[in-house]
């Protein structure tokens, strides 16, 4: 009897390698509670009560609540899941060894840092269908024209919040990147121009960035002050992306 050796077959190509890391992400996101309390149902609640309240009055100068309300929730449903959820997780995964541990599989750090980012796109999608299904419900009438702005707007915004979450949570401990992490998004959520319109200094800030490009895109279209957003938005990304390859910390 003849036997034939077969050779052993090599792992899976790096794409789908990432996606299927993306998508043990996405799933880790919608079954934790706490970060989908974070993510969907506290945005969704923020909107109805902008919209259907008096509870907080919106400065929107002469336009429609829903107008001004419903692309600064979208931007905040991205904080959200970019900066605050990646930030907690990654810190405590690297502090369990998760980190350095999937970095030496045939995924890659490489590969382990596209999954996460993939990921954050995926759960994205949910919010935008969820929470924009909920606007469109309350009256919303986004503009068409700026739909492609406002895209745009969502990837540097995912980019500058996941790096400035992968760069906090690659430096601090796992204990001070919840605190802090938590922290920040109540500070930027009140006074960081991301769910009420930007005044000031606080328009160059990520979130005042992420929110302007949201709502001047979305509601009379994209102008000037888009563009602008979207230039404070990419120079953000290239800044925190350059300091956490400097700075990050596997262990």
């Amino acid at each position: 009897m003849t036997v034939t050796l077969q050779p052993h077959a090599g792992g899976a190509p790096w794409p789908r390698r990432v996606a299927a890391h993306a998508g043990f992400e996405l799933r880790n996101l919608i079954r934790n509670g706490e970060q989908l309390l974070l993510t969907l149902i506290l945005p969704a609640l923020m909107l109805v009560v902008l919209v259907r309240t008096d509870l907080i009055r919106l400065d929107t100068d002469g336009a429609p609540v829903i107008d001004v309300a419903a692309p600064g929730v979208l931007a905040l449903a991205v904080m959200s899941t970019a900066f605050t959820s990646q930030a907690i997780s990654t810190g405590f995964d690297r502090r369990a060894g998760a980190l350095r541990l999937l970095a030496t599989t045939p995924l890659g750090r490489t590969g382990l840092l596209g999954g996460k980012v993939l990921g954050v796109f995926a759960m994205e999608a949910v919010q935008v269908v969820i929470l924009g299904g909920l606007a469109l419900a309350l009256g919303w009438q986004p503009n068409p024209a700026g739909i492609g702005a406002a895209l745009l707007a969502v990837v540097l915004g995912t980019g500058a919040f996941t790096a400035m979450a992968l760069l906090l949570a690659g430096t601090l401990r796992a204990e001070a990147v919840l605190a802090g992490a938590n922290l920040l998004w109540l500070l930027l959520v009140v006074g960081g121009g991301i769910l009420l319109p930007a005044a000031g200094p606080t328009r160059f800030l990520p979130s005042g960035a992420l929110g302007e490009a949201m709502r001047t895109a979305l509601g009379p279209g994209p102008s000037g002050a888009t563009w602008i957003a979207l230039a404070v938005l990419a120079a953000w990304t290239v800044l925190f992306s350059a300091a956490t390859v400097r700075w990050f910390k596997w262990d």
